[in-house]
């Protein structure tokens, strides 16, 4: 009989363990896959971004799925918390932009061998290799079968087998199967932070393939021509739709007015000048076009974008190839003016779960415990990480989310005792 068994050896599975095993020398740990921490390692570029250093609403607004929730786990255990973890075993951090934490060493295996070092300190038991194939709860304890006919008992069990995204990491949804047989609901799942598709013909055509734009403000329209949500960072045109941080950051919200309209086909909008107001842009161009009257429109305006972006808002104007910037109208400049500081364009989904970097919707929060990650319908069941429906934005947010409620699951977990009064 183990004190806490926990399974998935993710980010929050392994903090879960180091916290459980501060308080238990009772401790065991299963991964189905063959080496611990296998998100962590190739997060970041493999660098690792830890956490982030903003302070806790700039966070929260950060994780737009539910992540109000974590105001009280952040009161046990928050990001300065994880920032002293990793510093205290030897692990140096460095603040780079948008508060992002990272290791000076820029190696994500230096932050998974200090959680895999902390748990042989703590005399973890692990299970590699190991799937679980059901989970079952009587008389006030669990037991745990593996695939290969071994059971394990334990008083607490913590689930941190993390979404369905990047299943390659292991991370293939059975935590939702394992929590549902407990009783636990499942809200709807869907992809986050993932490339967004289109049918438009310039994508089809892959006139604009591998095309990047630096510092534009993408945004998600409602049914109405209004804006849902704008994110201003680097976007990338792909043969399939578009990527890149700022298109990432748009997925989820793509999903949602997919629901909310009822259509397949949603309107985004690149603002390619978002520091500029459509006045300071036209004086802009109106400068270049004067400067060089005798030039045709293209090279006159040649260096203000990207070249090849820069030719085609010059053909969605209509603008002839041969005209000058003598004989340019006031209404042809207009144009050039509104599409560069809004194109419009269809977007009719997004790339699969499997292919998303976060996992949107999870085990309901209203079954959680938010001081505990304890199971409000069963005692001494604890949830943590990308299980939960719990998502944010890349930039440090998920692995905060994950590894401060693995702390709290764990910690508790770890000095939990089942009487039947419990129930």
């Amino acid at each position: 009989m183990y004190q806490t068994i926990i399974i998935g050896g993710g980010p929050s599975g392994l903090m879960a363990a180091a916290a459980a095993s501060k308080l238990s020398n009772s401790v065991l740990l299963i991964e189905k896959k063959k080496g611990l921490g296998r998100k962590l390692k190739i997060s970041g570029g493999g660098r690792c971004n830890v956490t982030n250093r903003l302070p806790y609403d700039e966070i929260i607004k950060n994780i737009p799925g539910n992540g109000k929730f974590l105001y009280s786990p952040f009161s046990v255990f928050d990001n300065e918390s994880i920032i002293h973890f990793f510093e205290s075993r030897g692990i140096s951090l460095k603040e780079e932009d948008h508060g992002r934490m990272f290791p000076v060493s820029n190696k994500a295996q230096d932050v998974v061998d200090a959680l895999i070092h902390t748990l042989q300190q703590n005399k973890v038991a692990v299970k590699e290799e190991a799937t679980v194939a059901s989970i079952s709860y009587t008389d006030n304890h669990f037991q745990v079968s593996l695939n290969d006919q071994q059971s394990f008992e334990s008083q607490s069990l913590v689930i941190a087998t993390g979404g369905t995204s990047v299943p390659q990491t292991g991370s293939t949804g059975d935590g939702y199967r394992f929590a549902e047989q407990l009783g636990h609901s499942i809200t709807e799942l869907f992809p986050t932070e993932v490339p967004i598709t289109s049918a438009e013909s310039f994508i089809k055509n892959k006139r604009l393939k591998g095309l990047s734009l630096k510092d534009v403000a993408l945004s998600v329209l409602k049914k109405n021509g209004k804006t849902r949500i704008t994110h201003q960072m680097d976007m990338l045109f792909t043969h399939f739709g578009i990527s890149g941080p700022a298109a990432l950051r748009c997925s989820q919200f793509v999903y949602k007015e997919q629901k909310n309209q009822k259509q397949q086909e949603i309107q985004m909008q690149i603002d390619a000048f978002p520091e500029l107001t459509k006045n300071e842009l036209e004086l802009k161009i109106r400068d270049l076009l004067e400067n060089t009257p005798d030039k045709y429109i293209k090279n006159s305006l040649h260096g203000l974008i990207e070249e090849r972006y820069l030719l085609f808002i010059i053909e969605q104007a209509n603008i002839p190839d041969d005209l000058t910037a003598h004989h340019i109208s006031n209404a042809q400049i207009n144009n050039i003016v509104a599409l560069l500081k809004g194109f419009t364009f269809y977007v009719n989904g997004t790339l699969s779960i499997e292919k998303a970097f976060v996992t949107g919707g999870g085990v309901s929060l209203k079954e959680i415990q938010p001081k505990t990650m304890m199971s409000k319908i069963v005692p001494g069941l604890f949830l943590c990480g990308e299980v939960l429906d719990i998502h944010g934005y890349t930039g440090g947010y998920n692995i905060t989310s994950a590894l401060v409620t693995g702390h709290v699951a764990g910690t508790n977990a770890g000095e939990f005792i089942s009487t039947p009064q419990t129930l």
